[in-house]
């Protein structure tokens, strides 16, 4: 795929003027007199929201995941800022439907003799692509997911492009060194272009959790699936904004459920879902969670399983930190062999922090924005000399994610005593009521 001139040089003057203009404006805010300066502050984080939001409304591809996760993954990220960004979760720019049913029909020319109908308006949209609700001839419901014809086209000139996403992430989180998040958002996003690879990991998803007491995944139709069509069953649930609003002990069952989720299928299935945005989840009647959007899905080896599972018993179970040390070089996280073992405790031992100790912890937007400040803090005495290899950059974008959401479920458990049950190198019994109607349905389905 070819670098489009054209996109590159709009996309990087894109980000260059709302990075000149936002910088002039924080001059502004410190030339005013102090008596003014809160106001004027506020003025300035308004204008740059409103700034942001005119400049991403029509932008799809890189920009527009960019856009997905600077709206939900740092709470501490100005409000205005981060309000303006967050419609990008389910609502990107779309497609006029008769682009997305010349690829349907492209793709599936018998299409219409298994559907009887599908709306023209797209219930949601994504960075590469826009979902429409439709209805088979037997009556079920539908969701069509269809990619934009110019998907690839867009990709490769961000893949050429990716110093752009860079600058991009330096303007909302002006303290980090962003380089390795604009990385990894580069390199997978071409992994999502082939829908056929998705459908086949989310009926993998939705196979093993059948019949879950908490957990559903849309069952996927092959027959009406190509490269750039994906249809699925259709779930009707609430937004994970709606459910925000719901009593703490509810918040906190969610909360248990996408740590199960998470963690089950990487222990189980070693899979992990890598695209943790709110807009990929809907709360059902019924209390489950339904599960969506499996484009980025990364398996892991048997090596690399035991690999984590090593680390969590060294710095976890075993408090061993010359052993973590040991353990962390050998994994090529830390690329010298001499560093104090104390001091490399230190910097992961925040990575640990809710499952360390057999206690009730409670998980705070400002405890999630913590967290991902450290990930991208380079003044510690270690960080000169981490690398990120790349089952760790998957595994910490998908650990931050579910930090995040938890964050803002406000969700307390004792998430210990709920590792223990998922670890397969513990596999205590349950401790919760979710943990004991989860029984009847893990000695169903035992790991892969």
């Amino acid at each position: 795929m070819g670098f489009n001139v054209r996109r590159g040089y709009r996309s990087s003057s894109m980000i260059l003027g709302l990075a000149t203009r936002n910088a002039l404006r924080r001059l502004r805010v410190r030339l005013t007199p102090a008596s003014g300066r809160e106001v004027a502050l506020r003025n300035a984080r308004m204008a740059t929201a409103a700034d942001v939001r005119a400049q991403f409304a029509n932008t799809r591809g890189l920009m527009t995941k960019l856009a997905q996760m600077a709206g939900y993954l740092d709470a501490e990220v100005d409000p205005d800022l981060r309000a303006a960004l967050a419609s990008f979760q389910r609502d990107a720019p779309t497609m006029e439907f008769a682009l997305a049913e010349a690829t349907i029909l492209a793709e599936i020319p018998d299409f219409y003799r298994l559907v009887k109908e599908v709306d023209p308006l797209p219930v949601a949209s994504a960075s590469i692509g826009q979902v429409h609700r439709g209805r088979l001839r037997s009556g079920e419901e539908i969701a069509i997911k269809v990619q934009f014809p110019d998907a690839a086209a867009l990709i490769g000139a961000d893949l050429d492009n990716a110093g752009l996403v860079a600058g991009a992430l330096k303007l909302l989180f002006p303290s980090m060194a962003t380089g390795e998040m604009a990385d990894e958002l580069v390199l997978r996003l071409e992994e999502e272009l082939d829908y056929t690879n998705e459908a086949r990991r989310t009926q993998t998803f939705a196979d093993y959790y059948q019949d879950h007491p908490f957990i559903v995944v849309p069952r996927v139709n092959f027959a009406l699936s190509s490269p750039h069509v994906l249809v699925t069953q259709y779930l009707h649930g609430r937004s994970f904004e709606e459910v925000l609003s719901e009593p703490q002990s509810v918040r906190d069952a969610y909360g248990e459920v996408l740590f199960r989720f998470v963690f089950r299928s990487l222990y189980r299935l070693r899979l992990f879902n890598g695209d943790p945005h709110p807009g990929n989840y809907l709360f059902l009647k019924d209390g489950r969670i339904g599960f969506l959007d499996f484009g980025f899905t990364k398996e892991f080896t048997q090596a690399e399983i035991e690999l984590f599972e090593s680390m969590i018993q060294a710095m976890v179970l075993d408090r061993d930190k010359p052993r973590f040390a040991k353990i962390v070089y050998a994994a090529g996280l830390v690329t010298k062999d001499d560093l104090d073992p104390e001091a490399i405790a230190d910097f992961f031992r925040d990575f640990y922090d809710i499952v360390a100790d057999d206690r009730v912890f409670s998980v705070t937007s400002a405890y999630a924005s913590a967290l991902l400040r450290h990930t991208f803090d380079h003044s510690h005495p270690v960080a000169k000399y981490l690398n990120v290899p790349r089952a760790f950059v998957v595994l910490q974008r998908i650990n931050l994610g579910l930090y995040a959401l938890l964050g803002y479920l406000g969700a307390t458990a004792n998430w210990r005593a709920i590792a223990s049950e998922i670890w397969p190198f513990v596999a205590a019994p349950p401790t919760t009521p979710i943990g004991e109607a989860e029984q009847p349905w893990l000695q169903r389905h035992p790991p892969q």
